[in-house]
């Protein structure tokens, strides 16, 4: 297995303003997130508000995706491929998932959007998804074990009624689009590497309102959808372990 990346301070203030602008590019298209809409459009504007800004989407190209961010609509777990042919609809829930390379560093992060008056059940899964990303961070310390990342998310989702993801996972990140370490989501407690300064990963919980295995699509080999067509939200931050604690480079509205 490779090494968990330290990074240095320079490669640290240089992720830094990469995760800032990839938190601006989630502001800047929440305008534009609306009935009628299509993906491929908000992919269009996503992707010049991170050119205008200096930086590329690292998603473009990577591994042949063909787009400049992800959009997972209602059922869809992850790496959802905008299209012009989808169309938003009152009622849909829908994560975005953006991350920027700014003179070679890398930011990364997703949130939920919802058009109109969402179902009883949307709303209760996009909260408990909201709050798994702020369990997981209160984990980040220097010293704690990694599994306690996933020890406390999947304890909480079991709680509610929900299923975590296992198949996909945060990850490493800031020199590469993906690093040591993979960040599980469901997991045992104090196992795993332990957390040190310097390190930067993402968390970014997937929860199902079902079942928690997913199909990826046989057609475009990348659409992750859920087992049972039920729903599924994600939200994810990158993180920097600190001295004292972390720090959450995505967070442009100092919510940590």
């Amino acid at each position: 297995m490779e090494k968990i990346i330290i990074k240095t301070p320079e490669q640290i203030v240089g992720i830094r303003k990469s995760c800032k602008l990839a938190g601006q590019t989630l502001e800047y298209i929440e305008p534009f997130v609306k009935e009628g809409v299509s993906t491929g459009f908000l992919n269009q504007k996503i992707d010049e508000f991170i050119r205008k800004n200096g930086a590329i989407p690292a998603t473009l190209g990577y591994g042949g995706f063909p787009k400049s961010c992800c959009i997972s609509l209602n059922e869809v777990v992850c790496h959802g491929i905008p299209s012009e042919k989808t169309i938003l609809k009152y009622g849909d829930i829908l994560n975005i998932d953006v991350t920027t390379i700014l003179n070679g560093y890398y930011g990364d992060t997703s949130k939920m959007y919802t058009i109109g008056e969402i179902s009883p059940i949307a709303a209760e899964l996009i909260e408990v998804t909201r709050h798994c990303l702020d369990l997981g961070i209160q984990q980040v310390k220097p010293g704690n074990q990694f599994g306690n990342i996933g020890f406390a998310i999947s304890k909480y989702v079991k709680s509610n009624g929900f299923s975590v993801v296992y198949e996909f996972c945060g990850h490493g990140v800031g020199i590469q689009f993906h690093e040591e370490p993979q960040i599980d989501h469901s997991s045992r407690r104090n196992t795993g590497p332990n957390m040190k300064p310097g390190m930067i990963f993402t968390i970014e919980p997937m929860i199902n309102q079902g079942r928690a295995g997913t199909v990826v699509d046989k057609t475009d080999k990348w659409t992750a959808r859920t087992i049972d067509n039920k729903l599924s939200a994600q939200f994810e931050h990158t993180v920097l372990v600190t001295d004292t604690g972390c720090e959450v480079l995505t967070d442009i509205y100092e919510e940590y």
